[in-house]
């Protein structure tokens, strides 16, 4: 990991917890001190929200897990960007794989809602990634590429906040993760995208993170890769393998 780009851990809840479980989950992550030159975010469903950001300190970030591209209005079941920063949140996920696959995001939408975000005040962890037929396929840059442009064409002046996560979906939730060497591949041609498509500045300074089945036992390997800054953590982030993963950072 370049040293001017700090170690990134998110863990995104996704539609699992109670305020029982919330708690257990804070209980771990504030036994003892997490690495302080690491940066640590968690995303609990949105109804937590407030409540995670109260209960945590002020050193781990909460994100949202979406939002929509409008301040308000008569968007039914939909929360915005200013909303979460209401309540005291200053992250927010946008794009990720079962949002573009699941519910049918598309890249436009995902990129008005990216600049939608940041001129708002939050900070985005912008997701990208391939369907196992893409990578197969050989089309893996063509597919990210795409996502990476509808991001950048919003993002302007604001890439100091923002958080490229990597997710090659054939290895979210399936067991299934991207060697260390797949991952600092894809991590590189992503960098080198940046370099010719925004800034050279901006690509050595945006952290790009790796998500997919990362777990406790192979989070270090994964973190010793040269353009892998950080990992956006799915089931395992609900568990107390969790602070393990952060702690990979140092590995």
């Amino acid at each position: 990991m370049a040293s001017e780009r700090r170690f990134f851990v998110g863990g995104n809840w996704k539609m699992n917890g109670t305020k029982k479980s919330v708690d257990e989950i804070i209980a771990f992550l504030t036994k003892e001190p997490l690495p302080a030159d690491i940066d640590v975010v968690v995303s609990p469903p949105a109804l937590y929200v407030p409540y995670v950001r109260d209960k945590l300190p002020k050193g781990i970030g909460v994100a949202a897990q979406n939002c929509y591209k409008e301040t308000k209005g008569a968007f039914t079941g939909e929360i915005s960007a200013e909303m979460i920063k209401d309540v005291g949140a200053e992250w927010v996920i946008l794009g990720h794989s079962e949002r573009r696959h699941k519910f049918g995001e598309t890249d436009e939408l995902i990129g008005e809602k990216v600049g939608h975000a940041l001129n708002s005040g939050l900070k985005v962890i912008a997701c990208i990634g391939e369907l196992l037929s893409e990578r197969e396929a050989g089309k893996t840059e063509e597919v990210i590429f795409k996502q990476m442009k509808f991001i950048a064409d919003h993002v302007g002046g604001n890439w100091s906040s923002v958080v490229i996560a990597y997710e090659p979906v054939w290895a979210i939730g399936t067991g299934k993760t991207a060697t260390p060497e797949q991952a600092q591949q894809v991590h590189v041609q992503l960098r080198e995208w940046l370099k010719k498509n925004v800034s050279v500045d901006v690509a050595i300074q945006t952290r790009i993170l790796y998500g997919g089945s990362v777990n406790a036992g192979n989070a270090a390997d994964l973190g010793r890769q040269g353009d892998v800054d950080g990992f956006l953590v799915g089931g395992a982030s609900l568990k107390p393998d969790f602070v393990t993963i952060i702690k990979a950072g140092h590995a």
